[in-house]
This record gives structure tokens, sequence and C-alpha cells, in this order.
């Protein structure tokens, strides 16, 4: 989820002296010595941006344990209540990829302003929503304010700081506010579900948005990609496609896996996909630059981000479940059982930030993702009289710590030697792989889930008993997956400290 990009390119005499002249924004040479108050401006964006992004973050998972105070004041249904969760989705990872190259054509600075008043607009709709209609009208365009302030935000973030240790230390700072805000997304939701009201879980965010719009130019320069024209087939295409593709991911838990509407809308959004890639073949500026996504510095990363998005986001969601349904837990206190997870996450990110100067990526990558999988096998045994302490505790904390150890390391192997002009895109692929992957995988584990737990009631286990072995078998699956990741890193990420741009 990026924002504006400072140019990290060779000035011209006229740009330099309005550079000079201009003392409101931050210099984009990225030059400036540690104390100087360009470099103080520097990290003081970084802070903006990130907690804007945070909120963006904090919007996927935040609302799940106020959907049952939604349900009864609005009047949804079960099944249409989902869509509460789901327009948002769709619309962010459909639209997430474009927006990032728009991001690079249209300005960062501006995309990034315009995106995030978008999504505050729509965050007091959300808030003031008097329908079930209006809710989630308003959360589609949530969704599409986040897809187009998120690559530019990160984008911005690459370019206010050169390759090498400080940007390293800046993209993991921006990862760990990544995983912090899943994280605490439920634990925010409970507190102010219990103590306030469902409407502010989005009504928080309308200051936010409003605080970023009034600093944010005041510290980062504008900045685009000249001489490069649009590729609108492409984009209508890959736009189509991927949207289509969430689409058909999400409504699988309505019609499943084998359905003709299923078989259909993979079918579509194959069709779209395939049509994008011809259209690249023939255009004169194509989204995707030939090559861009077989470089292995583009490709293993974004693998990388598939797999820890399908692991994480699916592990939450169906950890959330049990914490309420199997250990009775209410939303508040549910969102409390999540506080080992974010510190763990917390201090995992501090631990990345000084050991990635020194390693590189890759072996922090493949020991998060390794830890990780250790506490989804945990989570896998945990029983029907499970208790927190003994059974959701002792798995949060390596969850949490691998979470920590993997997002800022995969963000810096993604981003931290990407060219000025691929900025958007390169952070745009990589939230996408997140957004599908996790998508994709919710729908799978929910689908996994059902199926084992309908078996067992079938050979005589108890309805209780029968979701838990579904759960458990699902969280293992998760380990399985997590521990591939794991093997994917340790083997196909660049070695040593170039990876990070560290000299």
């Amino acid at each position: 989820m990026c924002t504006y990009i400072v140019c990290v390119r060779t000035q011209t005499k006229q740009e330099k002296m309005s550079a000079a002249a201009d003392t409101e924004t931050i210099e984009t040479s990225g030059t400036a010595r540690a104390g100087d108050p360009a470099a103080r401006r520097r990290w003081i964006a970084l802070a903006v941006l990130a907690v804007a992004q945070f909120m963006v973050f904090l919007d996927e998972t935040v609302v799940n344990v106020a959907l049952p105070s939604i349900k009864g004041d609005l009047g949804f249904s079960q099944s249409s209540l989902a869509w509460v969760v789901n327009a948002y989705i769709l619309t962010f990872g459909g639209l997430l990829l474009l927006g990032g190259r728009i991001a690079d054509l249209f300005g960062r600075r501006r995309v990034f302003l315009i995106g995030t008043a978008i999504f505050g607009v729509a965050s007091l709709v959300d808030g003031l929503a008097g329908s079930e209609g209006m809710l989630l009208g308003a959360r589609a365009v949530q969704g599409v304010g986040a897809a187009l302030a998120t690559p530019a935000a990160l984008s911005l973030v690459t370019a206010l700081f050169p390759p090498g240790p400080v940007r390293t230390k800046a993209l993991a700072m921006w990862g760990a506010l990544s995983g912090l805000g899943f994280a605490i997304g439920v634990l925010l939701g409970g507190v102010v579900t219990e103590i306030a009201s469902w409407r502010w879980v989005f009504l928080i965010n309308v200051p936010f948005a409003a605080a970023t719009l009034a600093i944010v130019p005041r510290l980062i320069a504008d900045s685009r990609v000249v001489g490069r024209g649009f590729d609108l087939p492409g984009a209508a295409a890959v736009t189509a496609g991927m949207t289509t593709l969430v689409y058909t991911v999400l409504e699988t838990t309505d019609y499943g896996w084998g359905s003709a509407e299923t078989h259909a809308g993979f079918g579509a959004a194959f069709v779209l996909l395939a049509t994008f890639a011809m259209v690249q073949r023939r255009s004169a500026t194509p989204l995707i630059p030939a090559g861009f996504v077989h470089r292995r510095a583009t490709l293993v990363p974004n693998m990388l981000q598939m797999f820890l998005g399908a692991t994480l986001i699916s592990t939450f969601f169906l950890l959330t479940l049990y914490i309420q349904q199997v250990l009775g837990y209410t939303p508040l206190e549910a969102g409390f059982a999540y506080l080992p997870l974010a510190a763990a996450v917390a201090s995992a990110t501090a631990v990345a930030q000084r050991l990635m100067p020194r390693f590189g990526p890759r072996p922090i990558v493949a020991a998060g993702l390794g830890i990780a999988s250790v506490g989804l096998v945990v989570l896998s045994r945990a029983p029907v009289a499970g208790d927190y302490l003994t059974d959701v505790l002792p798995a949060l904390l390596p969850v949490g710590f691998g979470a920590g150890l993997s997002f800022p390391s995969i963000t810096t192997a993604a981003l931290a030697r990407v060219d000025e002009d691929a900025a958007g895109l390169a952070s745009g692929l990589l939230s996408t792989a997140a957004q599908i992957a996790g998508a994709l995988a919710i729908a799978i584990l929910v689908a996994v889930v059902s199926e084992r737990s309908s078996d067992l009631i079938g050979s005589g286990s108890a309805p209780l008993a029968a979701q838990v072995g579904g759960f458990q078998l699902a969280f293992m699956i998760a380990a399985g997956v997590a521990q591939l990741a794991s093997l994917v890193a340790m083997f196909a990420l660049p070695k040593g400290k170039a990876a990070t741009g560290a000299s």
C-alpha cells in the first residue's frame, strides 16, 4: 500500500533551483546526511505515510468482530453480512495493480492523496450508514481508495530513501506496520464495538485521513514517470480479470468449488487475464514492462508474499472463529486475546531491522516462515475443551514472531532495489499478491473446515467437535504452506546483502 515516490532521478538545473526554493517539501535526491533537517523530515514523512497505510491494512480485519452488531442494527441476512468484508476486498484486490501504475504515471503524491480522500469520505459514509445498501456501497468505495493509496504510498517510501541500509530500515518499518495492522485490527474492533459502537470502527478513520491530507503535501514532493503513455486496453483487461477472479473466489463459499457458476467465473477471469497478456505483447507502453515479473528479484518475493498472505489472513479468520465459537470469548475478550500476537510482531520487526543490513532478507524470511509454521502446528492441536493459556497463546507467539520477521523482509527483498519508474507497479504487485492469496486461502480453508466437519458428523462426532476437527485440519494445511514458503525463501531468494541494497 504505497504512496508518493520522492524523485530519485537526475535533476535539471531549473528543477534543482525550484527544489532549493521549496522549503516545504523534502529533497528527493536521498543524499542528506543523518541529522540534517532534510533527513529528519524524511523520517517524519515515513511516519505519516506509515500511519495512513496502517489505517488501510487495519480495515481488513477491524470489522470482523463488529459484524454481529452490524447485522442486528441494519438487518443483514447471514449470507449478505459477508459482503461487509468482501465488498472491500473485491475492489481493493481487483484494482491494486491498476492503482500502482496510475500512481507511476499521474503522480504518486497526487494519487495517494486522492486515494486517501476517497477512503476517508467512504469511511464517514460507512459510519453514518442507515441501510444495508449504503454500507456495502461505501465499503466498495473504501476499497477503491485503498487500491489507489496503497501502491502510491509504498513507492513514495522507496523513493524517499536511497538504496542501502537506510532504505532497508525504512522498508522494514513499513512492513512491520502492515503486519501490525492485520493483528491489531481484531483487538481494536473488539474494543471499539464494546465501549462505543460498530459505527466507530469506520469513523475512527476520518480524522487520520484528514490529518494525512493536511500534512503530506508539506513533506513530500510529487513525482511521476515522464515520457510514457498509458495502456488503457491492458489496464481494463487486467482490472476486469483480477476483479472477476477475486469475486469468484469469494463466492465459492456460496456456490461451491464444483458449481457451474464457479467454473464460469474462473473461466472468465482466465480469458480476461489471457487477453491482458496478449495486449501487453503488442502495446508500445505496456502496463507491465516485458520481463518484469519474470525476474527472480521480482517473482520470488511476490511468490513469498502470496504464501504469507494465504497463511496469515486465513489463520486470523479461522482463529477468531475458534476463540469466539469454541472458547466462548466475547468480541472484546477475543480482541485482547490478540495482544501477544501484536507484541510478538513488533519485537520481531525490531530484530529484522537489525539483521537485514548484515545478512540480507533471505535467511530472515526463511526463519520467519519456519517459525510461523511451528505456531500453526500447535494451533492444529487445539481441542474442543481448549484453554487460551495452554492451547492458543503458545501458538500466537511463534506465529506473530514469524510474521514480524517475514513481513518487512519480503517487502525489502521486493522493493529495496526497484527502479523509480516501476516503484508503483512493483508495490502494487506485492499488495495484489497478498490480497488475492488471502481471499483464495480463506475460501479454500473454509471449504476444508466445512467438508471435514461434515465427515466427522457423519462418523458420529458432536457438531462442536466436528467443527474443531475442521479447524485442526485447516491449521495443519496452513502450517504446510508456511513451511513450503520457508523452503522457497531459503533456496530461491537472492543471497547476501545485495538484496537489500547494502554495500
